[in-house]
């Protein structure tokens, strides 16, 4: 079930701000902006798919209402905007389809299709096509001329990322956009104010944006696009709609890539799956209350075994070139408060088994020659003792005070915590069976 605050026929002007606004711009005081008028820097114009989330957020909370697929292509002749809707709970997805000239970015084409109606829309002196609602089964035919220069509703928030942005810029863009209850199709997506910021990506870390206020009159919503400063990528947008709800779109950075290392699924997936080798092993802890000299060292007979309690979960990973590099670069992100996520594609070749009994045994089978990082999370109760003053004593001699000395008294505290062990595992042949120990020693 979706909780979303927007009509249906009202969800278009959400749309408009998540084709991807990869880019900023600049404009004089409430000057119109019109197809061919403006100063466009196409230098930011950018052919790529993107993704971004969309989420309600409501007392602070953000809910996931839909994701948005964004597909940019564009050449010197057209620029073309595919967006796929995909509402969380909902069956078929939404595609709407914008066809720009590549230079003025006069609009040429127009289409959406989703279960609740169908629209096309063809440009040039007039504006025709066609409207049909599959519920009630109306079909409109749309014939309207052109009085003027406008932008398509669902481009524009892309164009502004073509403006040489700066602090201080308003301006005016005329748009059209369609919809059935309207009297008057083209209105205005006003350029309130442009002022700088800062967005923090949690893979890419702090960029300078410019955060841009738009008011859109076929809506009456208000949009705050963060427009990436130095690139022009759009990284999030606010959305406050005339019914007082909080709309927020976050780009998911789906072509985030900082690996130098190529991944080959295929001859990875081979390692874990087409072998006949077996890992077999055990994994525990080895609590350790001593302090001093043998903090941290286990104690033959002292410090007994705990067992990974059967069920726990043991990880194996390939140690090929490429996780040994995303290894390595989450050891460094980690320092920065990040993590690089793992492409889907390499997370499915990790394999998992769990601990079968109360010994803490495990294995891995059907394993091919090569290194294997192992780990796993286990619990045990760790047990610590300290030596505490529990008072003095003052000593004197024929009444001539000599000194104090402390009361102290050791005692045991008890209480439940975790390790994460690991290990790297070579395995030499086919067939053969490496037995490996995990062991923690606090």
């Amino acid at each position: 079930m979706i909780i979303h605050p927007f009509k249906y026929s009202l969800v278009p002007g959400i749309f408009f701000t998540l084709i991807l606004l990869i880019t900023a711009g600049l404009c004089n005081a409430q000057v119109a902006l019109t197809p061919g008028k403006i100063p466009f820097e196409t230098k930011y114009l950018k052919t790529g798919k993107y993704e971004m989330g969309c989420y309600i957020v409501d007392g602070g909370r953000e809910t996931e209402i839909s994701s948005f697929i964004i597909d940019i292509n564009a050449n010197k002749e057209t620029m073309s905007i595919v967006t796929t809707l995909n509402l969380v709970g909902a069956g078929d997805p939404r595609i709407d389809t914008i066809i720009s000239d590549g230079k003025t970015f006069t609009p040429l084409y127009r289409s959406s299709f989703n279960d609740k109606y169908e629209l096309m829309l063809n440009y040039g002196k007039e504006v025709t096509g066609y409207h049909y609602d599959k519920q009630s089964r109306e079909k409109r035919v749309i014939k309207e001329p052109v009085n003027e220069a406008f932008f398509d509703g669902y481009c524009y928030p892309y164009l502004l990322g073509l403006l040489p942005l700066a602090s201080g810029y308003s301006a005016s863009m005329p748009v059209y956009d369609y919809r059935p209850e309207n009297t008057v199709n083209l209105k205005k997506a006003i350029i309130e104010e442009v002022t700088s910021g800062m967005y923090t990506s949690s893979l890419t870390g702090p960029h300078k944006v410019w955060l841009v206020t738009v008011f859109e009159q076929a809506t009456n919503d208000k949009y705050v696009y963060y427009i990436d400063k130095e690139t022009r990528r759009l990284w999030k947008v606010d959305i406050f709609s005339n019914a007082g709800q909080h709309i927020l779109m976050v780009d998911r950075e789906t072509d985030f890539n900082p690996f130098k290392s190529t991944f080959d699924k295929v001859a990875t997936m081979k390692l874990i799956k087409s072998g006949s080798a077996v890992i077999s092993g055990q994994v525990y802890a080895k609590d350790n209350e001593n302090e001093g000299m043998l903090s941290g060292i286990a104690v033959i007979n002292i410090n007994k075994k705990q067992y990974a309690r059967a069920g726990t979960s043991i990880v194996l990973i390939p140690y090929t070139d490429f996780f040994k590099e995303w290894i390595k670069l989450n050891e460094a992100s980690r320092k920065k408060g990040r993590a690089v996520p793992l492409p889907k594609e390499a997370a499915e070749c990790i394999k998992t088994t769990t601990v079968y009994d109360d010994k803490g045994h495990f294995e891995f089978v059907n394993l091919m020659p090569g290194d294997y990082l192992i780990f796993a999370e286990i619990g045990y109760v760790h047990t610590s003792r300290r030596t505490e003053v529990v008072g003095y004593t003052d000593t004197y001699v024929n009444g001539l005070y000599q000194g104090t000395s402390e009361n102290t008294t050791v005692r045991s505290y008890v209480g439940n915590t975790s390790a994460t062990v690991k290990k790297v595992v070579k395995i030499e042949k086919e067939g053969e069976t490496v037995e490996v120990k995990l062991k923690k020693t606090l």
